[in-house]
């Protein structure tokens, strides 16, 4: 069991690294487009090409998917490549480590959109945690004590925006394309992804080049570590130990953010912030660990 808690952690701290390797991608010259299209592009790619291996290993039949599925399969993906492209550019106006930490805020924003679009009524505890969120976000973001961090009104909002974004892609990838095989799935949402980057991006793409040997290196790192190996490992761990404590170890994306940003970038990060990070990371934990013991009465008594 040991061995699976280690896959889904290793999934989340892949998430973890990526916006740092965004902001060294910047600092050679690259554009927001460009880096996320052709992850994107190079991810789908890949997860075509391993739904074919797939496929070729198994009897079971081909899978029929109607055009209904297709067609809100492929514009989750397109919320997914919004985000990806939104939430890349804040960082070309923000540290890294602010980006993340108001990224997450689609904890509590993923309770809003199901509440407004799905009238699932949040709980009093959810109201409190999201609280508790926000607060830890004052704390881990710099707004409170001494920072030297510049903050840019646009990159916050853009953050909160990908945030948003987010939290609209896992509700809607929590209810679409149900008994589909994952690879497949993932292969659909991230066709989705890059045709939706390239929509909003088209005369930028048009005059860029993609061919740059050193973009190439940039956009296949963040296509392995953002949308092929975290769905993969995903997909081996999430079913054997449940999607509740799933969520709790998903969790880590936030740390690893910000400890990449620290090692990699030189970002200050400051004890309160440190603190704000932990406060946060045990709010999420709460809520997660409120959801599975809902979802798990038994379990949880016989625990």
């Amino acid at each position: 069991m040991f061995k699976y808690f280690f896959i889904v952690f290793a999934g989340a701290c892949c998430f973890g690294v990526l916006s740092t390797f965004v902001k060294l991608a910047y600092q050679e010259g690259y554009h927001t487009s460009q880096i996320a299209f052709l992850q994107a592009f190079i991810g789908a790619i890949c997860l075509w090409f391993m739904h074919y291996l797939q496929k070729g290993r198994t009897d079971k039949p081909s899978v029929i998917v109607s055009f209904k599925n297709l067609y809100t399969l492929l514009l989750t993906g397109v919320a997914i490549g919004l985000t990806t492209y939104i939430y890349y550019r804040s960082v070309y106006y923000i540290n890294a480590s602010l980006a993340i930490v108001i990224l997450m805020q689609f904890t509590w924003l993923g309770i809003l959109v199901e509440w407004l679009c799905f009238k699932v009524k949040p709980k009093q505890g959810h109201i409190i945690i999201a609280v508790l969120i926000l607060c830890g976000t004052l704390m881990a973001g710099g707004a409170l004590g001494k920072s030297t961090q510049v903050f840019s009104l646009k990159g916050i909002v853009l953050a909160l925006l990908s945030s948003l974004l987010y939290a609209c892609y896992i509700v809607a990838n929590s209810r679409v394309g149900k008994g589909l095989p994952t690879i497949y799935k993932s292969a659909v949402i991230m066709t989705g992804s890059a045709l939706g980057i390239l929509f909003f991006n088209l005369e930028d793409l048009l005059y860029a080049n993609y061919f740059d040997g050193r973009l190439i290196k940039w956009t296949a790192f963040l296509a392995l570590f953002g949308t092929i190996i975290p769905p993969v490992l995903f997909a081996k761990g999430i079913p054997k130990i449940g999607i509740g404590l799933s969520s709790i170890l998903m969790t880590a994306e936030l740390p690893v953010a910000v400890v990449s940003a620290h090692f990699f970038l030189h970002e200050e990060i400051s004890f309160l912030q440190w603190f704000g990070v932990a406060w946060m990371l045990l709010a999420i934990i709460w809520m997660n660990l409120s959801n599975w013991k809902a979802d798990n009465p038994l379990k949880y008594k016989i625990i």
